[in-house]
């Protein structure tokens, strides 16, 4: 897939760099705005999520629209999903303050110390959201496979060296994510999100009941996520009964998939869990062979997504 991340100083123009550098290599322009009404469409508006949920935002979004077209990305910090965008080319436009000062000073019609003023509270503002959001403040020169100073060239100078860059680099000429591909990035990025709560506007689970361990609210944020509808611990089977034909031992387990007519316990790496557990599902298979019961670890998760297809359970934005 063909990804370019253009984000640059206050002042510095770099959302006209992105706009013309997507119109020279015919690649589809993504705004930040534009990633806001796509993450409100799928998931909910951004300041209703946990900052530290936002790269997984959007590289969830990035994937599904890499399927179908190359795109370059313009926005700040953008540059840090390379680790779950490999590939993307990463750009940052600077240019000295003077330079900076005076396009503000046209942009939004401002005298010369208001101009100054806005920039200082923008700078601010981008260091509080890098931080927030990525981790990081600071804008390492590493980060960045490509730095242009924006104090002798315009736009279409700087957009220039970009498309230069993408076709040294044979970035043009990457086909589009494949299916298999984007499926593997959701998961990966979904299962995240569902440990800060994050889940679909559509979800449809029934109403929730509190659940008795973190990893069962992950797994039923995670069903969410992929339109699986379920119940939480719908059904207690007898497993045990005293001399006097009283039941003395019964077993719940966490989950019921009412598609798939499929009961699942989750349950953690503690050997004194598992094997208490798998004694309990034995017992239940032996007396009830009709029940279709399964034991996930959290690693079994991607198992289960994959093996039933449902990877293939995407919105399209």
């Amino acid at each position: 897939m063909g990804l370019i991340a253009i984000s640059g100083q206050p002042g510095c123009r770099f959302e006209e760099v992105a706009r013309v550098t997507a119109n020279r290599l015919a690649f589809e322009l993504v705004t930040a705005s534009r990633v806001a009404t796509l993450v409100e469409k799928e998931f909910a508006p951004l300041d209703h999520v946990p900052e530290k949920a936002y790269p997984d935002l959007i590289a969830s979004i990035v994937a599904r629209l890499a399927r179908t077209h190359h795109l370059v990305l313009c926005g700040d910090g953008l540059e840090m999903l390379s680790k779950l965008l490999p590939g993307l080319l990463r750009i940052h436009i600077v240019a000295p303050d003077s330079v900076r000062v005076g396009n503000i000073m046209l942009d939004e019609r401002l005298e010369r110390p208001a101009a100054r003023q806005l920039i200082r509270t923008m700078e601010e503002q981008q260091r509080a959201g890098r931080k927030q959001r990525f981790g990081q403040a600071g804008l390492p020169a590493q980060l960045f496979d490509l730095i242009l100073n924006a104090e002798q060239l315009d736009s279409d100078h700087l957009a220039e060296l970009i498309v230069n860059a993408a076709k040294s680099t044979g970035l043009i000429e990457r086909g589009f994510l494949s299916a298999a591909a984007e499926a593997q990035l959701q998961f990966r990025c979904r299962l995240r999100l569902s440990k800060h709560g994050i889940v679909p506007p559509d979800k449809v689970a029934l109403p929730r009941k509190s659940f008795a361990h973190p990893s069962e609210e992950i797994f039923a944020n995670l069903l969410d996520f992929y339109r699986i509808p379920w119940e939480y611990e719908p059904r207690s089977f007898p497993i045990q009964w005293d001399r006097e034909g009283k039941v003395s031992e019964a077993f719940t387990p966490d989950f019921y998939l009412t598609e798939f007519d499929m009961y699942v316990e989750l349950t953690t790496m503690k050997q004194s869990l598992v094997t208490k557990k798998n004694r309990k599902v034995k017992l239940l298979r032996e007396l009830y062979p009709h029940v279709n019961i399964q034991v996930f670890y959290q690693k079994d998760f991607e198992n289960l997504i994959f093996k039933y297809g449902l990877a293939e359970r995407t919105v399209k934005v």
